[in-house]
């Protein structure tokens, strides 16, 4: 294994954003990060696995344990006629996963073009845009547990919700009971098994340049982690922010994006403390002029 030390996160996070991880290496295979948080685990260090490094604030102090970058890519297709399952490891880009698994006329993916981020990730987080989400097509996963025993999950375990999973909720409990602890306290996707339909290339293509296209319009440049906030019921983050009239109110380096107000920009030398301090004025803002209290969708790092 090599573990370097006192790596810098920024470069490795949308945001550009977080200071150093006391240690740090990279997993190439499920094999290796399972070692790895083995290895983090033995210590009793805090562990943080970072994959595609969206949705993440990684605080300016950095992170005082272990930090994995997830590079595990492997995919296998199992043939069943007119349905398939596919493999993936826990680091496979899911966008890229959607574009390879359509161009074998494969559907159930298609919701995931131009998604960034990981399976792992999207399994923590139950990813979805357009119609689709993760919880819609997992079968089961394979997880390392805090006592690095590795056990495999049925989809129904996850108990899935909006934009959540147990995975998440775990994590989040345990934060919201004892902010200081850092250990690892929920288990690590290491590979998921999903669900997929045989379906038109073609048609498949089409449908996928018109999420594209519909997603490019949305996307403001810069660097920029995704959704700041949650949907709540009945409307969307963006739309509130928007009449509260948020576009373009900064804090630092970090500014509201113009052309979609549930973005933050680092519009150059933003620092987390910044994010917050802007996120807080977002949100007082939103339940002052709509009576709605936000929910971040962004997970926070660090100190």
């Amino acid at each position: 294994m090599n573990i370097q030390e006192h790596e810098p996160l920024g470069r490795y996070v949308a945001w550009r954003i977080g200071g150093p991880a006391r240690y740090f290496a990279t997993a190439r295979t499920a094999d290796e990060l399972a070692e790895l948080l083995r290895w983090g685990v033995e210590r009793d260090l805090p562990i943080f696995v970072l994959g595609g490094g969206t949705n993440l604030l990684i605080g300016d102090a950095g992170f005082p344990g272990l930090a994995i970058r997830n590079r595990a890519t492997t995919l296998h297709i199992e043939q069943h006629g007119d349905s398939a399952v596919l493999h993936a490891d826990s680091g496979a880009p899911m966008a890229g996963t959607a574009r390879r698994m359509a161009g074998q006329g494969l559907g159930g993916l298609i919701w995931a073009e131009g998604l960034p981020g990981t399976v792992g990730g999207a399994v923590y987080g139950n990813a979805g845009c357009y119609g689709g989400d993760l919880a819609g097509v997992l079968l089961d996963a394979t997880v390392v547990c805090p006592d690095g025993s590795v056990e495999q999950w049925d989809a129904e375990r996850f108990h899935f919700a909006y934009r959540t999973s147990a995975l998440k909720e775990q994590a989040l409990s345990v934060a919201a009971a004892d902010p200081g602890a850092t250990r690892m306290t929920y288990p690590i996707v290491l590979s998921a098994r999903l669900r997929l339909q045989r379906d038109d290339p073609a048609r498949l293509a089409a449908e996928m340049a018109t999420i594209a296209a519909t997603r490019r319009s949305k996307t403001p440049s810069g660097s920029s982690c995704g959704s700041s906030f949650k949907n709540p019921p009945g409307t969307t983050a963006g739309k509130l922010l928007d009449e509260a009239g948020l576009k373009g109110t900064r804090v630092g380096g970090a500014v509201v994006s113009t052309v979609h107000a549930n973005y933050i920009v680092n519009d150059g030398g933003a620092t987390a403390e910044d994010v917050l301090r802007l996120t807080d004025i977002m949100r007082e803002r939103v339940l002052q002029e709509c009576g709605v209290e936000l929910e971040l969708e962004v997970q926070l790092i660090g100190k």
